[in-house]
């Protein structure tokens, strides 16, 4: 008996510390949580438990920036300063750029690292460049978050490397963004660069709302496996600009469909409220070539009814039937059963090479097949085979599928 006794005494205590780490903070922090603000007014168009205590992941890097940006704005650096890679910042995990102890690299590659790649190793470059020490510059980083109003937010590291007290929440890092844009608007402009090219390597934006959701000009992703997939977002359309949270997402693809699902809801009910009346985009003759999202909203207005509102934007239902003003024949970059996926392979491919692509026309077409509706993904305008082949040649360089096709042909 006392054996079991002792038996059913440990069992209760396993059981009690089992319930102590479920219910702990940091075993609580991958959770859903969402916000979107209209940036203007500060009004909050939509939240969901907005002040739960998550993991920042690399959403840490957008404040490891704001901290480069104080720098650059007092004068403690300027974009050609050469910071230097220590044994530390070498050693992170990754994702990194991988340069060795002793290289160094400039405070303007530094940004775009962070921007882009989301940089390990080079956010503790930066932090140790300003503060000494990670630990020091975490230090700094919270005592800004606190002056600017993050009641929420602690930081322990300048990446956001898994670390159970480094956490903050939806709200908090909406404010730090809406900060962001208001004290160092001057630097912005980096959270929307696509590619980053460093030594022989490319680097693409981890972001993928540039290129495939209308109007997204910043800022950034985030994700470790204790807080899911993570992304604040930044879009401006026709001025009425709108900057979304959105934590814990289980994939990256559900991650951005949930904040473009938010952020069209939120469009739509500012504009049934009478705030967004757009015109109708304009094309004049001599253009060659407007943003392959511009085309694909013009010619969902130009379709629709006169009951259906000029400012609204559906992403799940724009399809284009655009015909070429330059020639027979195109290029397609994909067909799919979904029509935003194709939507999104037309704004991809015609961001990814404008140069190449600057005569043509988007166009994503619906077409009926033996299993069922097929989306084709398409840019049309070419004078001729041979050019469409150049297109895809330069296309396929960059890593996008095409393949050229007669504008004429149904199949």
């Amino acid at each position: 008996m006392p054996g079991r006794a002792v038996v059913f005494a440990l069992s209760i205590l396993m059981l009690m510390a089992t319930a102590v780490v479920i219910t702990t903070p940091a075993a609580m922090a991958r959770t859903y949580t969402a916000m979107i603000i209209d940036a203007e007014t500060g009004d909050v168009l939509h939240e969901y438990r907005p002040d739960h205590k998550v993991y920042p992941a690399s959403l840490t890097k957008i404040m490891t920036l704001y901290m480069l940006f104080d720098a650059l704005d007092s004068g403690k650096v300027s974009l050609s300063t050469r910071m230097e890679v220590s044994k530390r910042a070498w050693g992170q995990a990754p994702s990194k750029l991988g340069l060795k102890p002793g290289e160094k690299i400039s405070v303007e590659d530094a940004i775009l690292a962070l921007v882009t790649k989301s940089a390990n190793d080079i956010a503790v470059v930066v932090a140790e460049h300003l503060g000494g020490t990670e630990v020091k510059f975490a230090q700094m980083m919270t005592a800004k978050a606190r002056k600017i109003g993050m009641k929420n937010t602690t930081f322990r590291n300048a990446s956001g490397l898994p670390n159970r007290g480094q956490l903050t929440t939806a709200r908090d890092m909406i404010l730090l963004a809406v900060s962001l844009r208001k004290d160092y608007g001057n630097y912005y402009h980096y959270f929307s660069t696509q590619k980053f090219s460093y030594g022989k390597r490319t680097y693409g934006n981890h972001n993928n709302l540039l290129a495939s959701y209308y109007g997204t000009d910043g800022i950034k992703t985030g994700y470790i496996n204790a807080s899911g997939f993570n992304l604040v977002a930044s879009v401006n359309r026709n001025g009425k600009r709108l900057i979304g949270a959105v934590f814990g997402g289980r994939t990256a693809r559900s991650r951005d469909d949930q904040m473009k699902k938010l952020l069209d809801q939120a469009y739509v009910s500012l504009t049934k409220e009478g705030e967004i009346m757009a015109p109708r985009p304009r094309i004049s003759p001599d253009d060659k070539i407007l943003p392959a999202d511009t085309q694909l909203l013009m010619a969902k207005q130009n379709n629709a009814s006169e009951a259906e509102q000029p400012g609204r934007i559906d992403t799940e239902t724009v399809v284009a039937r655009l015909k070429p003003e330059t020639g027979d024949w195109g290029i397609q970059v994909g067909a799919f059963s979904n029509q935003r996926r194709a939507q999104e392979a037309v704004l991809a491919a015609a961001r990814t090479a404008p140069d190449v692509l600057r005569l043509t026309r988007a166009a994503v077409e619906q077409q009926n097949s033996g299993s069922g509706v097929v989306y084709r993904a398409r840019l049309l305008g070419f004078g001729g085979e041979q050019e469409a082949r150049s297109a895809c040649a330069a296309l396929r360089k960059e890593n996008v599928a095409c393949i050229p096709v007669n504008a004429g042909d149904a199949g």
